[in-house]
């Protein structure tokens, strides 16, 4: 392989429901060399993939993530309002498209694919836990011999947040753990191609990235990969190629792959 890491962001969430199983069964059929996942603790400690705070835009439920048990999320559906899911779908819909999916369920699909993936993890805050969503993290990655990891172990986790005291936090349980600060703004330190303690990837948007062509390069230069999200478009795809990035997080893993060559 030569160029950029592609990670399936949500798993292939373009064709099918974001953070499915059904979402990153494709992304690895279509030959993405990783995934991204978010993660989030219910009321009884479990960690599960869900983007937002809120189970309204995801699920036919209401309220926040943070609220329910694990057995009152499993009751609800995740699939059926993506268009993937629909009776215009290419196979008959099936459990793995509408059923919440554990990072435990996650970790299991990954070892089971039977080649060497990257799986990115993004911590979201602010929560009603802090702390305790990195610390329960860790704990899961351990109890999978994640936390300690060699370059040609089959699965490599990063972990990844928006927050500087999430990232730097996971540097100080597991300080081996890769680490991307996630960037949507541009802080002054970044001028200067610096990141906080414990980062040790940079993880600017698209948007970003657009806006200010120096960015990757300075980045770059100061000894940091960079990871994009989330590249969709192939005149982005293409930009991205072009500036050197060391990882392409999208929704389209497929067209990611195909520009790739």
């Amino acid at each position: 392989m030569s160029g950029p890491l592609v990670f399936a962001h949500r798993g292939s969430s373009a064709a099918l429901p974001e953070h499915t199983l059904a979402a990153y069964l494709r992304a690895l059929k279509e030959g993405a060399d990783g995934l991204e996942c978010d993660v989030r603790l219910t009321r009884d400690g479990h960690l599960v993939c869900v983007h937002d705070r809120r189970l309204d835009r995801t699920s036919n439920g209401r309220g926040k993530v943070s609220a329910r048990t694990l057995a009152e999320l499993e009751a609800l559906d995740f699939g059926s309002w993506h268009p993937g899911c629909g009776p215009d779908a290419d196979e008959p819909v099936d459990p793995a498209r509408t059923r919440l999916l554990t990072l435990e369920r996650l970790l299991d699909a990954v070892h089971g694919a039977g080649r060497p993936v990257r799986l990115l993890i993004e911590t979201k805050h602010p929560t009603r836990y802090g702390g305790n969503v990195e610390r329960r993290l860790v704990d899961v990655l351990r109890r999978y011999g994640l936390t300690e990891q060699g370059p040609d172990d089959p699965v490599r986790v990063t972990v990844m947040s928006f927050s500087p005291l999430a990232v730097r936090r996971t540097r100080e349980l597991a300080p081996t753990l890769p680490t991307v600060l996630l960037l949507d703004t541009l802080p002054g330190w970044l001028r200067l191609g610096r990141l906080p303690f414990g980062a040790r990837i940079a993880g600017p948007g698209i948007a970003l990235v657009r806006s200010r062509p120096w960015l990757v390069p300075t980045l770059r230069a100061a000894g940091h990969q960079v990871y994009v999200w989330t590249v969709n478009e192939p005149d982005d795809v293409d930009l991205v190629l072009a500036a050197g990035v060391d990882g392409i997080i999208t929704d389209r893993p497929a067209l990611a792959l195909a520009r790739r060559g």
